[in-house]
């Protein structure tokens, strides 16, 4: 199939450009696509790659999965190295496939555990209270006026939000493959 979204080109309200769609447009959009979505993986992967038993209290204690030790190199790995061929489109369907399971768990995670009283505690609102020097006029109306409710729930939304975007991407990453522009097309064998 060389077209990876629109049909023939008889479909097309302006047939004349079919050829920038399917020559230009799709391949460019789409290698970007990848590149932004393995990019962040790779992002939030390298503090795990820098400490790969980071997570194991938190795999452990927080999510409640057994064998922390196993499963944080294994997040690390997963995020960082998996950004990377998903980036430049290696082995890419599997790979993505392994990364929408891996941020449906996170955003499962981020929607059962909401950030509350973690992120910004009725002590942390108190003391800024009394010290609001650490704070600009805007940041004090947006956090003493509610004790901080209305920015937790921005934090919420934008991590779920987030994770989202993660999962939805990696998963239309792992249905339609690379690409055009991808190291699995050149080297003409795809999952």
């Amino acid at each position: 199939m060389q077209e990876m979204t629109s049909g023939p080109r008889e479909r097309l309200i302006l047939p004349f450009l079919a050829s920038f769609y399917h020559g230009f447009a799709q391949p460019f959009g789409w290698l970007a696509f990848r590149v932004i979505i393995g990019g962040l993986l790779m992002v939030e992967g390298w503090p795990k790659i820098t400490a790969p038993m980071g997570q194991v209290g938190f795999v452990e204690n927080v999510v409640g999965l057994p064998a922390g030790w196993f499963f944080s190199p294994l997040l690390a790995i997963l995020q960082f190295f998996g950004g990377a061929m998903i980036a430049v489109g290696l082995v890419t369907r599997p790979i993505a496939l392994i990364n929408t399971v891996m941020l449906l768990v996170t955003l499962w995670f981020h929607m059962s555990h909401p950030y509350g009283d973690a992120f910004l505690t009725p002590e942390g609102v108190a003391f800024l209270t009394e010290h609001t020097s650490y704070l600009t006029a805007q940041g004090q109306a947006r956090l003493l006026g509610d004790g901080g409710a209305a920015f937790l729930h921005q934090v919420q939304l934008k991590a779920e939000f987030n994770s989202t975007f993660w999962f939805a991407g990696a998963a239309i990453i792992a249905a339609f493959g690379g690409g055009k522009l991808s190291l699995d097309r050149m080297i003409g064998k795809e999952f």
